[in-house]
């Protein structure tokens, strides 16, 4: 009898854990993207024809906030509560069986272009097309309308009751899962992780050789710091969101508790822009600790040579 209740209150203390970790994700989650979005939006940063990629670091926050009441959401609800957005209703099947698509493959796609964004800076002389803040507009559209109408199958076919009564998260004409999980683990993970490898390494190689030609030796640009932070963003994305993609995609009838552990570790990398910009870009470090001790600022960042200016940006 006591093995029985011991063993019963180590899996109910797990259950609280997988429990919480996805509620204390939204909460922190929200407030750091948040947060981000506030510091991106201060005067520092308002010169945007200058710096045309913090139009992508601002749609990352807003969308890396969005990504969280998801799946993520339906962990907590599920072990506390007993059910899930995604069968609650028709219309919470419908919603946020499309936002769960939308949601991380823009947040994705987003980044590689920020990647493009840095390696085109890096290893040419003048801007180019995608460079400039019009362009930066139009791509972040496109990329949002895109996986909008890509996924909008989900809106219009998905989700009926069955005769039980119970809701079904797929469509009567076809199933969508788990179809659509191997097409997001290919758009999510696997397409946008090769280019960001890519355009970082293209990136790291032209700094490498610039800084050899002594072609940036005047300037305030930290070699080492940005070559790490190409690094460690595009291996954060790497062990943190692959996992847990593929688990869904191909193990989907694993042990329940393995894949809200690995969605837990995916939903974490989408609360890291604001430490990763706070490490490594002086100018948000600086607009964040002046917001929070209510200091004005008049300060901006001051225009670069084109060929390194987005380099100076924090990488994601």
């Amino acid at each position: 009898m006591s093995n029985n209740t011991t063993a019963t209150s180590i899996k109910s203390s797990e259950a609280l854990i997988v429990a919480y970790y996805p509620f204390t994700l939204i909460i922190v989650g929200t407030l750091l993207n948040l947060l981000t979005f506030i510091i991106l939006c201060r005067p520092t940063f308002k010169d945007t024809k200058k710096q045309p990629i913090i139009h992508y670091m601002r749609t990352i926050a807003i969308f890396d906030i969005l990504m969280l009441y998801g799946w993520n959401l339906d962990h907590y609800l599920q072990i506390m509560y007993g059910y899930i957005l995604l069968t609650y209703s028709i219309p919470t099947c419908k919603i946020f069986g499309f936002l769960n698509y939308v949601a991380p493959q823009s947040s994705a796609w987003l980044r590689v272009f920020i990647c493009l964004d840095r390696y085109l800076s890096a290893s040419r002389l003048h801007r180019t097309w995608f460079s400039h803040q019009k362009s930066v507009l139009i791509i972040i559209t496109s990329i949002i309308l895109f996986f909008m109408l890509f996924n909008l199958h989900i809106l219009i076919f998905a989700c009926f009751y069955r005769s039980s009564g119970t809701i079904n998260p797929n469509a009567q004409l076809y199933k969508i899962y788990p179809l659509w999980d191997y097409i997001n683990l290919g758009l999510y993970n696997c397409a946008p992780f090769i280019l960001m490898i890519i355009f970082n390494s293209g990136v790291i190689y032209h700094l490498i050789h610039r800084r050899q030609a002594r072609v940036i030796q005047n300037s305030n640009i930290q070699h080492r710091a940005i070559s790490i932070t190409l690094v460690l963003t595009t291996f954060l994305f790497l062990i943190m969101t692959i996992p847990a993609t593929i688990v869904a995609a191909f193990f989907f009838t694993t042990q329940a508790t393995l894949m809200k552990i690995l969605d837990s570790a995916l939903y974490t990398y989408h609360i890291t822009s604001f430490p990763l910009y706070f490490i490594t870009f002086g100018a948000f470090r600086r607009e964040c600790i002046m917001m929070i001790t209510c200091k004005n600022s008049t300060r901006r960042i001051a225009p670069a040579l084109p060929a390194i200016q987005v380099p100076n940006m924090p990488n994601y």
